[in-house]
């Protein structure tokens, strides 16, 4: 484990930690949004970068698209930045048209977390969220642990406890690309649900659940993103997936596959459900990692979540966070070499 000064905001440092596991996986994290700067796992053909990062804490701050970034109090978005708890209506930062998105204007991924444990391959951060933050009731601690694991696994562990009532979804927002090819359609992916969460066009869930089975947005097996027999009408996805499994228990969600590197990695997850976004938005106008430009399609995300709108639909999966309990989010990354 080292830490380094990697710049800093408002005269505050970020600083920068680098973990090394036990079969060489490497990874980089800014205390800045707890973010997953960099993470090179083993593979056939040597070191294999697979997330998509910044080169400095400048352009994170103007460019990022909550690369790598841990995002909350509550991921994903809320329909009209509001909610009703108790019989009291919150109003929430408005970040993203009338909605919230990732927690508001200034959310979990763009604050200053603050390292409390470090070791070789184990490196916990905190954050404190104070009652009335973007809008939220109550004063919430929030931790995030990333560990290294033998073979070639990132587990992240995501707590966190409040003195009042509150929504609670914090999630990791890390881009992946599993081979650095410009495109990740001829990634291939699976992802373990029959059903999603379909959305209005500004993509607040409508309520609905309902069946992918012969649409697009099937992936029961593992096939292509960008499938032959789509691309015609090329589909793009941010959208949230029930998963077969949402039950607490650390269970097999997803795989995503490169046949251009042979590396693989399977996402295992506590989570009731999984944002897939295949970075169609992208085009980030500064230079990624080792030079690479981002342009749309440049990488994926796979968020494991409690569902998007979840305060607002009474039949979504638990969300709201009581005094005196932890809310507990465990997700790992387990990458394997063919």
């Amino acid at each position: 484990m080292t830490i380094e000064r990697f710049g800093s905001i408002g005269g505050r440092d970020v600083l920068q930690a680098t973990l090394a596991g036990p079969d060489g996986t490497e990874m980089r994290v800014l205390t800045w949004g707890a973010v997953v700067r960099d993470l090179v796992v083993p593979a056939g053909q040597g070191p294999q970068p697979v997330v998509l990062g910044l080169n400095s804490i400048e352009d994170y701050v103007a460019h990022s698209p909550y690369f790598g970034a841990i995002v909350g109090r509550y991921a994903n978005r809320i329909g009209q930045a509001r909610f009703t708890l108790d019989g009291e209506t919150f109003r929430l930062d408005a970040n993203e048209g009338r909605n919230q998105l990732h927690g508001g204007s200034h959310g979990f991924g763009t604050r200053l977390w603050t390292i409390v444990d470090h070791q070789p391959c184990r490196l916990t951060l905190a954050l404190v969220s104070e009652d009335g933050d973007m809008g939220y009731p109550g004063r919430l601690i929030a931790t995030c642990t990333y560990s290294l694991l033998a073979p070639s696994t990132v587990q992240i562990a995501l707590e966190a406890t409040c003195d009042r009532l509150t929504p609670v979804n914090l999630t990791t927002h890390g881009y992946l690309n599993l081979d650095g090819s410009p495109d990740i359609s001829s990634h291939h992916l699976m992802i373990r649900a029959d059903y999603v969460t379909p959305t209005a066009p500004d993509l607040i869930p409508t309520g609905e659940i309902r069946r992918v089975e012969n649409t697009d947005y099937d992936f029961t097996s593992l096939r292509p993103i960008g499938a032959a027999q789509l691309m015609q009408h090329r589909t793009t996805y941010d959208i949230n997936y029930v998963l077969k499994d949402g039950d607490d228990e650390l269970t097999h969600a997803a795989t995503l596959a490169s046949l251009k590197s042979g590396l693989s990695m399977e996402l295992w997850t506590t989570e009731p459900g999984v944002q897939f976004y295949d970075g169609h938005l992208l085009n980030i106008p500064v230079p990624g990692l080792r030079g690479a430009h981002y342009g749309p399609h440049a990488g994926l995300c796979l968020e494991p979540q409690r569902f998007p709108d979840g305060p607002n639909k009474a039949h979504f999966p638990a969300c709201i966070l009581e005094p005196g309990t932890v809310s507990r989010q465990v997700s790992e990354l387990r990458f394997a070499s063919a």
